[in-house]
């Protein structure tokens, strides 16, 4: 029965697609960094109201919620992101970002899979029950939009759902569905932001000055050994120091030097023994400089995306009965902050991924396994970072529709 109404309901999709493309190019033309999303959730929410959702702005920053209550059954929410990159596009697109940020990570396609999905499941109400949230949150390259809706209310104001699901598309071939092969899909993280003192002072004259760009060298170069000589070798860790900043001239020795960390790995126990020794490593070179306390704050913070067994098996059951088999996609060292719709696992939540690029774009990549396709295609965050709309939309908003109906249906 579920597998006849999923039909039943994506019917309409293929009338639906070049809709759902021109919504993608405008978003994908405006980008919006996290924090500044407003442009992109007014058009966003417009979509959501013109399909007869209840929507409310303004959630934990520029989040949208959009409400269709359809009588009795469980509430399932349905999420994708709003914000961009501060990435200059380098595609060549008719359709390219303007200025300089991107949507180098899909967030664009989420969300106008999220508006297909919703335009379907709107105008065959009466092949399902239960109510749906559509959530277009704010800020989630900064790890702080999740966290922020819930801190404003999202799940009192609106109800606890049954349910949370989300997809991120990924570089593989467009047309693709792929589960986790466990149930870790990305790891946990913890950003940290550095600044370390010194005393500012004359190029000519370093023995009067207590130079931070020394230290800060220092840091970078200690923080390998966290990962090589403090780390079980079968457990994935990652420490990244993504930024350094310090001075503005060769004569002078700054002040300050102010760096950005990431912590990975796929247990958070692990995420906080790793925090506890960059700390460490940096609070020790200062010392060793006689520089100054550092000043240490852990400014986001995600948990493993994990999926919830029994949530997962239903979604990729319904899957591969409505739109075939799927691929298996191992674990990711990559983050993101959807786990804390979870609600410290008192929510059930499944995630999945769909492929990106076009047929002649996957084929013509060097390497003979996809491992080593990979490896020479523009993936997410790159500039050159292009999917194929046209068959990322369609089975992107069929993959999201289908995983709501395989909740609000009993097979």
């Amino acid at each position: 029965m579920m597998r006849a109404k999923a039909q039943a309901v994506l019917a309409d999709l293929p009338r639906n697609v070049g809709v759902l493309v021109d919504l993608y190019k405008d978003i994908h033309q405006n980008p919006e960094l996290s924090g500044e999303e407003n442009r992109t959730a007014d058009t966003f929410a417009a979509r959501l109201g013109s399909e007869g959702l209840q929507v409310l702005r303004s959630v934990g920053g520029h989040g949208v919620v959009g409400v269709l209550a359809n009588g009795p059954g469980p509430t399932v929410l349905l999420r994708a992101e709003l914000d961009a990159l501060p990435l200059a596009e380098e595609t060549g697109l008719p359709y390219s970002a303007r200025g300089p940020a991107m949507h180098a990570c899909g967030h664009d396609a989420h969300l106008a899979c999220l508006a297909g999905a919703v335009r379907l499941l709107a105008r065959r109400r009466d092949q399902w029950s239960g109510t749906l949230l559509a959530v277009g949150q704010p800020a989630e390259e900064t790890l702080t939009g999740a966290r922020a809706m819930l801190d404003d209310g999202l799940y009192d104001r609106f109800g606890r759902p049954d349910v949370a699901l989300a997809q991120h598309l990924i570089p593989l071939p467009a047309g693709t569905v792929a589960h986790g092969a466990g149930p870790v899909l990305m790891a946990g993280t913890a950003q940290l932001d550095v600044t370390i003192h010194g005393e500012g002072g004359h190029a000519a004259a370093p023995h009067l000055a207590i130079d931070p760009v020394v230290t800060a060298a220092a840091v970078v170069t200690r923080l390998q050994a966290v990962v090589a000589r403090e780390t079980n070798p079968l457990e994935p860790v990652v420490v990244t120091v993504g930024s350094l900043h310090a001075g503005s001239r060769s004569n002078v020795i700054p002040a300050t030097a102010t760096m950005s960390i990431t912590v990975r790995a796929f247990s958070d126990e692990q995420v906080d023994r790793t925090v506890a020794a960059v700390s460490r490593v940096v609070r020790a070179e200062c010392a060793a400089s006689a520089a100054p306390d550092p000043d240490i704050a852990v400014t986001a913070r995600a948990p493993v995306n994990r999926n919830h067994d029994a949530a997962a098996r239903r979604v990729r059951r319904a899957h591969e009965s409505c739109l075939g088999p799927v691929a298996l996609q191992p674990p990711t060292m990559a983050s993101e902050d959807f786990p804390h719709f979870a609600a410290a696992g008192e929510v059930p939540t499944a995630y999945w991924y769909v492929g990106s690029l076009s047929p002649g774009s996957w084929a013509g990549a060097p390497g003979d396994t996809p491992l080593a396709k990979l490896a020479s295609v523009p993936a997410n965050h790159s500039p050159r970072f292009a999917p194929d709309p046209e068959p990322t939309l369609r089975t992107g908003t069929a993959a999201l529709t289908v995983a709501a109906l395989a909740h609000f249906l009993e097979d």
